[in-house]
Order: C-alpha cells, then structure tokens, then sequence
C-alpha cells in the first residue's frame, strides 16, 4: 500500500549537484503538446511543488522493495506542456496516452485517464529522489504507486510523449 503526501520537508533533497554533465541530464517531453519541454531533474525539484511517496513493490527478482521516492506529480508537469485536447469535454481527455521511456529502452504506456482528477486520479510521480538521495546524476523516474510490480518504475526518464489513441477500424 501507498500513500502520498508533502515531502517531509525542506532538507529532503538538499546536496543535489548542481554542475557538471550529470545535472544537466534533460529529458523531453513531446507529442501533441502546445508547449513540449526539456527538462532536468533539477527543473522538476524547482519548479513543482514537491510530493513524498512511499511505496512496496514485489520485484520478480528480489522481492518486496520497499522505498521512499519524492518529486512532482506528472499531471502538473504535463499541465505545462498543454496537451492539445480541450480539457473541458472529457471524452477528448480519455483518448490521450502517454509513453514514457528509459534510458535502458525500457518504456511503458499510461493513459491520461489514469492521472487525470475527473478519472483515476493517479499520484503518478516523477522523482527527484528515491531514499533521501537526488536522482540528478542518475536521472528522474517514474514512480506508480498503486502498482504491486515495479514493471512500471521507468528509470533515466529520457522521454515522454503524449498523444491520441486512434479509434479501431470498425468491427
């Protein structure tokens, strides 16, 4: 189980680099966006508000992990961007997907249904810290907490694109 709630505060990130090749790591965010981003994990730490997360995953691997991840949720981060739907008629808004992909190629698919309010509602993060340690140097990840598996942390974020779902060819 998972709850989302403020960062514990102020110090939670502190001794983030700030120079170097690793903090200017940028990934992009694209697709059918009025305004698509670049962005580091030092943009995602100061320029959303930070959430806390912890969550328990089973790794087929390892087992249960247990961590602590913080960072902004990534519906307030794709707000910015402006997906190109109009956000008033909520069919428009369930047709959006979302992929997010990894610096290891590792991707993976959400719907906007799941991290919009009228919908799912999903605390989905984009971490800036995983432990009390700053991801700068490693890149931001993706953190579903709801999820029991973990085959949806995507780590090194290196994209993210946002689009329709085309409708199926009749029956």
């Amino acid at each position: 189980m998972s709850r989302l709630s403020p960062p514990p505060g102020p110090t939670a990130v502190r001794g983030a680099p700030t120079d170097g090749p690793s903090a200017a790591r940028r990934f992009l965010i694209s697709g059918q966006l009025h305004h698509p981003l670049a962005l580091t994990v030092a943009d995602l730490r100061t320029r959303w508000p930070q959430r806390h997360a912890p969550v328990v995953f089973d790794c087929a691997t390892n087992g249960p992990q247990h961590h602590t991840f913080d960072g902004p949720l990534l519906r307030d981060v794709l707000d910015v961007a402006g997906p190109a739907f109009d956000a008033r008629r909520r069919k428009d808004r369930s047709r959006f997907l979302l992929t997010v992909t990894g610096g290891d190629g590792h991707h993976t698919v959400l719907s906007w249904a799941e991290i919009d309010a009228d919908f799912g509602d999903a605390p989905i993060l984009l971490a800036t810290a995983m432990d009390g340690q700053p991801l700068d140097a490693a890149g931001c990840q993706l953190v579903v907490p709801s999820d029991r598996c973990g085959a949806r942390y995507i780590s090194a974020i290196t994209g993210i694109w946002v689009g329709t779902c085309p409708a199926p060819d009749g029956p």
